[in-house]
């Protein structure tokens, strides 16, 4: 007698495996996984690393971790230019003669210490002066006959100069040195300041575009990815497959790609960061000197190539969402 029990289970196909899509345990597509595996084909072929897109992310990536970087470092340097001549004001003694110059120095000196607003007061010495002038004027700056050269009175305030307490430093000055000017030393550094703040903009305006054109490449690669594989996709929905399942294959195949070209571009982005870092780090003085990053810094930078992965995987879902409303 033949067992039918036995008959039935031998018929009936074995159940297919948990993690191969609903989509592909069906018809002509069964064992087919979307990334391929063990006993199965591929639905959508993937070529990583042979194609262009993980390293178009990755080249989106490096160029954006450097622009965030620069921008990151220019907000350091203007934030500490900033705190170092809020209060910073150079009287300067312009005077002729080298005795009367000398005497209304000592003269400002006297009068400047006493006030209270007043943090500190330092007469820059001549050879100072000399260092600061030589290799513009490539001469003996400090001989009086030759060049008459200003002397020159470092005054740090204990709050930001303004208008007022500089029109206060000149009324004391002019009974005792007539040939005092006194200017605030943020007046001299504004210029600076405004192209400082024009390259943080620009940096900012940098990684507005390389988003934008990540995102461009992302619409590029899943719409050739759709053409290419229309056939298949129309097996897929006879079969039962929705746009939502679909998307989620080219979703996860471009995140795929976007994690591999963000580690790439990461690795290179931040190499480069860190070599021009060492380049001006040894400059060791001036305005770049408060420009390094610090560790929160080097974690907005981290989260960039995170940034692009999140990017990417909504810009192909989106895309392919709104391409398969149209193809079916």
């Amino acid at each position: 007698m033949i067992d039918i029990a036995a008959s039935e289970a031998a018929s009936t196909p074995p159940p297919p495996p948990d993690d191969t899509p609903l989509v592909a345990q069906q018809g002509p597509l069964r064992g087919w996984r979307p990334f391929g595996g063990v006993g199965g084909g591929v639905l959508f072929p993937q070529a990583r690393l042979s194609g262009p897109t993980p390293w178009v992310i990755a080249i989106m990536v490096a160029l954006t971790v450097v622009a965030a970087a620069t921008g990151l470092a220019l907000r350091h340097i203007a934030n500490a230019a900033a705190v170092d001549v809020a209060g910073g004001v150079t009287v300067q003694i312009v005077e002729a003669l080298p005795a009367q110059r000398q005497a209304q120095a000592q003269a400002a000196l006297g009068a400047l210490q006493p006030l209270a607003g007043v943090d500190s007061v330092r007469l820059v010495p001549q050879a100072e002066v000399d260092q600061l002038l030589n290799p513009w004027l490539g001469m003996a700056s400090g001989d009086g006959d030759m060049l008459p050269v200003p002397a020159l009175i470092d005054v740090r305030l204990k709050s930001a100069a303004n208008s007022r307490n500089l029109a206060d430093l000149r009324e004391v000055l002019a009974s005792v040195a007539p040939a005092a000017r006194v200017d605030a030393q943020s007046n001299w550094l504004a210029p600076v300041f405004d192209a400082i703040d024009s390259l943080r903009w620009l940096a900012l305006a940098m990684v507005g575009l390389l988003a934008v054109a990540l995102s461009a490449a992302v619409v590029l690669a899943a719409r050739s990815a759709l053409g290419a594989h229309h056939e298949t996709i129309e097996i897929v929905h006879n079969l039962g497959g929705t746009d939502a399942q679909i998307a989620r294959i080219f979703q996860r195949a471009i995140g795929l790609d976007a994690m591999l070209g963000g580690a790439v571009g990461l690795a290179v982005g931040g190499m480069a960061v860190m070599l021009l870092g060492q380049r001006f780090g040894a400059l060791g003085a001036g305005l770049v000197a408060g420009g390094a990053l610090e560790a929160g810094d080097w974690l907005v930078i981290a989260l960039v190539p995170l940034a692009a992965i999140a990017l990417a995987m909504f810009t192909a879902r989106q895309t392919v969402l709104m391409n398969l409303r149209k193809m079916l």
